[in-house]
């Protein structure tokens, strides 16, 4: 059975770009950017985290993919990635995203931080939809997978679409070994 198939089976599936009360304003206005299908599906707010989603709709982490916002700075300058990787895989933010953003330190930006500038609700950041001096990084894997569940910037619903969809975005980088299996 497919992630589609299963998730269809418990809750409804409908164009993203047909309710965007379900969409985050940001994610909502950047949906035209992405190219191809995306649906969206209302959830319980309180199955938002990805395992407790993963877990209600019995279906396996590689088929989920989460948003990690990091950042780091060079030269006073600070840069901001949104890093894509499987909820199986972990971002290797100490060598690989610090080294795409030439920082000597890259951290995850503050919770509270993260949430203000990306407009979304923690537990519903996703790719869509942030500011556009963001870098959107997505691990080889998230671009390689034919249906993903991603944020879709509110806790109440969540996206489904291909991972080649996701890998559209405007400036989205596609990165070989941008996370790594959780062991």
């Amino acid at each position: 059975m497919t992630t589609k198939e299963r998730i269809s089976t418990q809750f409804t599936l409908q164009p993203a770009a047909e309710a965007p009360e379900l969409l985050a304003e940001a994610t909502a206005q950047a949906l035209p950017t992405v190219t191809g299908e995306v649906e969206v599906f209302a959830i319980d707010p309180q199955i938002a985290d990805t395992a407790a989603l993963l877990d209600a709709a019995d279906l396996p982490p590689a088929t989920s993919a989460n948003c990690v916002l990091v950042a780091g700075s060079r030269s006073g300058e600070e840069r901001i990635a949104a890093c894509m990787v499987l909820a199986n895989t972990r971002a290797d933010v100490n060598k690989r995203v610090k080294k795409l953003l030439d920082v000597r330190k890259a951290s995850f930006l503050p919770l509270e931080r993260a949430v203000t500038e990306s407009g979304m609700e923690y537990g519903g950041i996703g790719p869509i939809g942030l500011p556009e001096n963001y870098r959107v990084l997505i691990d080889s894997r998230v671009a390689e997978a034919k249906e993903l569940i991603i944020g879709s910037g509110i806790r109440g619903s969540k996206l489904l679409l291909s991972g080649s969809a996701l890998a559209s975005l405007p400036g989205a980088e596609v990165v070989e070994g941008l996370a790594n299996d959780i062991d």
